[in-house]
């Protein structure tokens, strides 16, 4: 697909597996036919990387791994995400953060979420209805070979409102600190000394800067350009 197309820029590669059926049923039996599709699109900024992000704390619920497995990008999921984004947008802030059905932190509306407290570093647990990114194992790895204290565990509401440093992560979304949430300033209002280390580490692998984790990187030639690309 990327040597078909020859991207000039940052691009996202969005891969599809879904079954086909003539039946009105809804189901996934062994005997339906399934497909695989997959496009691309110009990545751009998903999230502000730069200035940092506002954020509230969305009255939708992150959907429950009980209704649809939540640790699974399930395309008809989705729709939870866009009610959470569309609330935050409406009124004014670039992203929304989900609790579960517990009351406790999951993540963004389609991205996963880190906060800082006391120089630990802290995500929510995969059993708190999170998506299990790759970016997140990824940054899981970053911290430790860093030596940075990082923790999966539950996470109160409050503790965003507390935190000294708060970032999302995530294919697109990639490291976006956040500055805001609920109109309260997170830490000083700007990028953090964790979150700062993390995107700027997070930038130089992605675009093959670092020898350490080349093996994360495919590498393709394109009409003699050498792109990255990396998961």
């Amino acid at each position: 697909l990327m040597k078909k197309n020859v991207p000039q820029t940052d691009t996202y590669i969005r891969p599809f597996a879904y079954a086909g059926s003539l039946s009105l049923t809804p189901n996934l039996e062994r005997d339906n036919p399934f497909y695989f599709a997959e496009y691309m699109i110009p990545l751009g900024d998903y999230l502000p990387t730069d200035k940092g992000v506002k954020v509230c704390v969305s009255s939708w619920r992150r959907i429950s791994d009980n209704a649809i497995p939540s640790r699974a990008k399930i395309s008809g999921g989705y729709i939870n995400s866009a009610l959470a984004k569309k609330e935050a947008n409406t009124n004014g802030f670039d992203e929304a953060i989900f609790l579960n059905e517990a009351g406790h932190v999951a993540e963004g509306s389609a991205m996963n979420l880190f906060i800082v407290r006391d120089g630990v570093l802290t995500t929510p647990s995969k059993s708190d209805d999170i998506l299990e990114g790759i970016t997140r194992r990824s940054i899981i790895q970053f911290a430790k070979d860093l030596n940075i204290p990082v923790e999966e565990r539950i996470i109160d509401r409050s503790e965003l409102y507390i935190a000294d440093e708060a970032f999302f992560c995530g294919t697109g979304a990639q490291v976006a600190w956040i500055k805001e949430v609920d109109h309260r300033k997170v830490g000083t209002g700007k990028r953090g000394k964790i979150a700062g280390t993390i995107q700027d580490l997070f930038f130089r692998v992605v675009r093959g800067e670092e020898e350490k984790y080349a093996s994360w990187c495919t590498k393709i030639v394109v009409s003699h350009q050498s792109l990255v690309i990396s998961l």
